[in-house]
């Protein structure tokens, strides 16, 4: 799989809500705020920029809508024309994310790969990938129990923090997020492990420090690359608040590959409120 497609299909659900933010309930008679995050991620390893990913997302009163692309850029772009773009909207109802469509385009000098997946009520209804995966004897089956009490891997992005706890905390981290993504079905487990602080254009303050386990359940292939990153205990996420609500989204994503540490780390990251008509 592209460097920018393991990230944004695998490592990006890692960290939580990437663009999208839970509006808590307001005053009587008053609508939630509509909500818009547009950010910037600069992708590098080893220290070497690779390129950068640009995130939209708008949250009105009972919807959502993320876009997320990347593109490598430089000299990385001369060895891989690889980019990806990724989509997904849905509801929510009592602080759970509900997903109803899911896209995902990746293309390289080799061709494009386009994935379609349709959702309700926490399971898949369909699944379209163009062209098809070649068939292999290696590849763990993916079964119709593995379909369902999923997110896709942006709605996974949209993380509220529980309870009344703080938002940047033990909350924000401790959590396990079941993800298919149209090939795979995989469960990200984040656990707390302390803040820090940080400063881009658009935010300056703490993040909570999450420790991150990668753990493959099907429709991957049984191969080393796989199990090294089910064995890597080198990932983290630093998680960012959003504003006044209960939400936190990803500010930095790390991992330690073979050839050095990837990391993803935001270079601009705002957020603005719109306030929704008063209810009549």
């Amino acid at each position: 799989m592209p460097f920018p497609s393991i990230f944004f299909s695998r490592l990006l659900p890692l960290g939580g809500a990437f663009a999208v933010l839970l509006v808590q309930p307001g005053p009587a008679r008053s609508a939630p705020a509509q909500q818009q995050v547009e950010a910037r991620y600069a992708i590098s390893l080893m220290g070497l920029p690779l390129g950068h990913a640009d995130v939209t997302g708008q949250l009105d009163p009972s919807s959502y809508r993320v876009a997320i692309n990347t593109r490598l850029t430089g000299f990385a772009a001369m060895v891989n024309s690889t980019r990806a773009a990724a989509t997904a909207s849905g509801a929510y109802l009592r602080g759970l994310v509900i997903p109803s469509a899911y896209a995902n385009t990746s293309a390289n000098s080799r061709g494009t790969r386009t994935v379609r997946m349709a959702m309700q009520s926490g399971s898949v209804r369909g699944v379209d990938v163009s062209p098809p995966l070649d068939p292999s004897p290696d590849r763990v089956p993916v079964t119709e129990a593995h379909k369902r009490n999923i997110v896709d891997p942006v709605s996974a992005l949209i993380m509220p923090v529980p309870g009344s706890e703080p938002v940047i905390g033990p909350a924000a981290c401790n959590r396990t997020i079941p993800i298919y993504d149209g090939f795979a079905r995989f469960d990200v487990a984040l656990t707390y492990v302390g803040t820090r602080q940080v400063q881009a254009k658009g935010y300056s303050g703490p993040v909570a420090v999450c420790a991150v386990r990668y753990k493959p359940l099907a429709g991957h292939r049984d191969r080393r690359p796989v199990q090294m990153m089910a064995e890597n205990r080198d990932i983290n996420v630093w998680l960012a608040p959003i504003g006044s609500s209960r939400l936190v989204m990803p500010y930095r994503i790390s991992v330690a590959t073979s050839f050095g540490t990837a990391v993803i780390e935001a270079t601009d990251f705002v957020a603005a409120a719109r306030r929704a008509p008063a209810a009549l």
